[in-house]
């Protein structure tokens, strides 16, 4: 399917004058916008020359083109008659530098840019649709959205020296037990993964929901993802750490359950996902819709991510897929600046060990590599 152009016509011969001198003084702009910028938005073939000989020398030397070099340029061009009103053009264009009205004209042309970026996308989804590559789609638009707009090139070592001094005091979300908060700098900080290591059976879904748990009770927002147990189940184990009522009485005492729960500061959200039914990218989707809604998680937890799919990595290698779904939960915490913890399996080898150390973890050692902060626990026979 072909995508008709739409050109700059709309706005008139000054507006497209002006987008021409936005390219020319300001860098930023030009950064952003030049790689959706065609010649074919434009009417005439002096702008179209203009915006040509722009494009192709920042392509190589990453700033706009000096009058000097337009005068090079247009040496080697044969037709007279474009000649002359290319000449005129850029007189047109260097008198409409330093307009006050330039701020609003890049802005317009960056949605018209978007516009129409967002308008091929759109094109080329109709098969992607019908071959129901919906995660492709959903890449295509984010990918539309963003080109344009980017325009932080990274931090400034000197300059923002300030800026990176108040980072530093970094937003932990705490756990319940001191000694790892200390271990921790405070707890576990934004976009950063921490794991619980332990053999099954040992208690990883508790000790996820005392983390969750904990949070709630300062008042914070959690979004629990159960992988294993029902979310009515996982409700249930959350009863009875915040009541210290046993599960085996939350039943009989559910009016002093309601009451305690009721009292919470925070929020706490389960979802509940089949094991391997689901990827980092599903979790990712079901978050940005929670920040949609104005619900945005001040802690993640995922019980737990052994359960998850590769997005980056899929393979039927079940070491390099569990080392790709670390990968992938790492960079969902750092793009949605959210800790995130989760559980993994130990070996076969730990079941007796006094001490559980990162040589014991299952499957792949990237989940070592990719993770800020690990704990084990260990639970022997005899205890």
């Amino acid at each position: 399917m072909q995508q008709e152009v739409d050109t700059l016509s709309k706005y008139g011969q000054s507006f497209q004058s002006k987008v021409v001198s936005a390219f020319l003084t300001d860098g930023k702009f030009l950064d952003t916008i030049g790689e959706i910028t065609t010649t074919k938005f434009f009417e005439n073939d002096a702008n179209k020359w203009i915006v040509e000989e722009i494009i192709n020398y920042h392509q190589e030397y990453r700033k706009p083109p000096t009058l000097d070099v337009f005068k090079s340029e247009l040496s080697k061009v044969d037709n007279e008659i474009l000649k002359k009103t290319v000449v005129d053009q850029l007189k047109h264009v260097f008198t409409n530098i330093g307009n006050v009205d330039l701020d609003y004209i890049k802005n317009e042309y960056r949605e018209f840019c978007i516009n129409q970026n967002l308008k091929g996308v759109i094109l080329r989804s109709v098969d992607l649709l019908k071959a129901g590559s919906y995660d492709r789609i959903k890449d295509l638009v984010d990918n539309a959205m963003k080109v344009g707009n980017e325009t932080n090139l990274g931090l400034d070592y000197i300059e923002d020296f300030d800026e990176r001094m108040e980072d530093l005091k970094r937003s932990t979300v705490p756990t319940n037990w001191d000694p790892i908060n200390d271990l921790m700098d405070g707890g576990l900080g934004p976009g950063e993964l921490g794991v619980v290591v332990a053999p099954s059976g040992v208690g990883k879904t508790w000790i996820l929901t005392a983390l969750g748990a904990d949070a709630v009770k300062r008042g914070l927002s959690v979004v629990h993802y159960s992988m294993e147990l029902s979310e009515h189940y996982v409700g249930a184990r959350y009863d009875t750490v915040f009541t210290q009522i046993p599960s085996s009485e939350l039943k009989e005492r559910k009016e002093d359950v309601k009451n305690k729960i009721q009292a919470l500061k925070g929020n706490l959200l389960i979802k509940y996902f089949p094991p391997k039914g689901v990827s980092v990218k599903k979790l990712q989707q079901h978050i940005e819709k929670m920040i949609t809604l104005d619900n945005k998680p001040d802690l993640i937890i995922v019980d737990y991510a052994d359960l998850l799919l590769s997005d980056s990595n899929k393979t039927d290698s079940t070491y390099a897929e569990q080392g790709g779904v670390y990968i992938d939960l790492r960079g969902m915490g750092g793009h949605l600046e959210i800790p995130i913890w989760t559980a993994s399996q130990t070996n076969r080898s730990a079941i007796d060990s006094e001490v559980i150390e990162a040589d014991k973890i299952s499957d792949s050692y990237a989940k070592v590599m990719n993770s800020d902060f690990i704990m084990s626990c260990s639970r022997k026979a005899k205890d």
